[in-house]
């Protein structure tokens, strides 16, 4: 890239997309330009104003333009970011993309797609906003040292269990709150169903060990099903509980990943971190444990994370997946003990759940709930029947206690 601005064909103008206009517009030594931005309503009003001229609704006046060095890509949906980005890369176009969904149910394509074409694709932002992970899991932890990445990767589930857990709020007025705040949408699924962490879990793990895991084949459960008798056994235990995502190794050339609730002790870095805040914990043989925190989402700090992918790409920089290139890669295994904890009413968990011990039980009228070890593999073979509206599960973290 030389001294000229570098010219930007931007897909997406939401909330996210007029974030990264006006933090180029507050960077100068970017020396970048937005030449053309891509919409599905051109006529659609929007808070941020722009030069007339500069919106398209044709994908192909950014994909086959000539005066467009760098496609940004921003947009919601995951098909019409994969069909985007495949597309720009074909025509050996860099991309700079936050769509995570996209990332990870296609990376080991996209990944072929750079190799062959010889261009790249940034997607910092995709992973915890403004925390840059990815970058730091290449570059500085680009060894054998690195054992597990642990951390709160989604704010808008943190923000609804910090309402409920520090001001003591009903998690239905939280999530209410939360919404109100635009950081859940209408629908919050995506979110409080676990599904954001499991997408940035499935890309961190890539550059943490050098391993694609089909998000299809993660055990993923979120808070949606959780209730006043949980958060109250939560606050009898002194713990609070956090929606938190893993990868670690486990032995033997293993290593495994899930997403679920986890009942957080208070000498846990990632008990502290709150509101829409993301925090990752990044834990290896020599270093002992390193922690990143910052704001997970958001207009402007998505945005920033996206300013920095483009100021990467005026330097030729690009991913170099140094760990799929290891002839040594661990094994993903789902061969694990945990200790859960399981909430209940009717739903006949101890007949669906083939603990191998049971610490603790409790039975009443109103709720009942089983402490117990279990493989991680029954877990995933009996996700059906464990999505019963009376269910909620938290892992105990027991089986990582040694490796602390």
């Amino acid at each position: 890239m030389d001294n000229n601005k570098i010219r930007i064909g931007l897909f997406g103008f939401g909330v996210v997309g007029q974030g990264i206009y006006q933090v180029i517009k507050k960077a100068p030594n970017a020396h970048a330009e937005i030449r053309r931005i891509c919409v599905r309503d051109i006529n659609k009003p929007r808070s941020v104003e722009i030069p007339a001229g500069l919106l398209t609704d044709n994908a192909d006046e950014i994909l086959h333009a000539d005066d467009i060095d760098l496609i940004v890509e921003v947009i919601d949906n995951a098909e019409a970011s994969y069909r985007i980005v495949s597309s720009a890369l074909r025509r050996g176009i860099p991309v700079v993309s936050g769509n995570k969904a996209m990332i990870a149910r296609h990376l080991p394509e996209l990944i072929e797609l750079q190799r062959r074409h010889d261009t790249a694709l940034l997607y910092d932002a995709s992973s915890c906003g403004s925390i840059p992970v990815i970058r730091n899991l290449e570059e500085y932890y680009d060894n054998d040292l690195l054992l597990e990445v642990k951390g709160i990767l989604n704010g808008s589930s943190n923000y609804i269990l910090s309402r409920v857990f520090d001001h003591g709020e009903s998690y239905s007025d939280a999530l209410a709150k939360a919404q109100a705040l635009g950081f859940a949408e209408s629908d919050p699924t995506f979110d409080i169903e676990g599904f954001d962490s499991l997408f940035k879990l499935v890309i961190i793990t890539v550059h943490a060990l050098g391993v694609y895991v089909s998000p299809d084949d993660i055990f993923t459960y979120g808070i949606s099903s959780i209730h006043d008798s949980d958060i109250r056994y939560a606050r009898e235990k002194r713990v609070k509980i956090k929606l938190v995502a893993q990868v670690a190794k486990v032995g033997n050339g293993c290593f495994t990943m899930f997403v679920m609730p986890e009942f957080v002790r208070s000498n846990k870095y990632i008990y502290s971190v709150d509101d829409e805040y993301n925090g990752v914990v990044v834990r290896g043989e020599c270093y002992d444990r390193q922690f990143m925190f910052g704001k997970g989402a958001g207009s402007l700090p998505t945005a920033s994370s996206i300013l920095s992918d483009i100021m990467a790409r005026r330097h030729d920089y690009r991913y170099e997946y140094k760990k799929m290139h290891y002839l040594d890669r661990p094994s993903y295994t789902t061969d694990i003990t945990l200790r859960i904890y399981v909430r209940y009413r009717t739903t006949p968990v101890l007949d669906i759940l083939p603990f191998s011990k049971i610490h603790e039980q409790y039975i009443s009228d109103d709720s009942c709930y089983v402490i117990g070890d279990i493989l991680l593999s029954e877990l995933i073979a009996r996700r059906p029947q464990l999505a019963a509206n009376d269910i909620f599960i938290a892992n105990t973290s027991t089986f990582f206690e040694h490796l602390d």
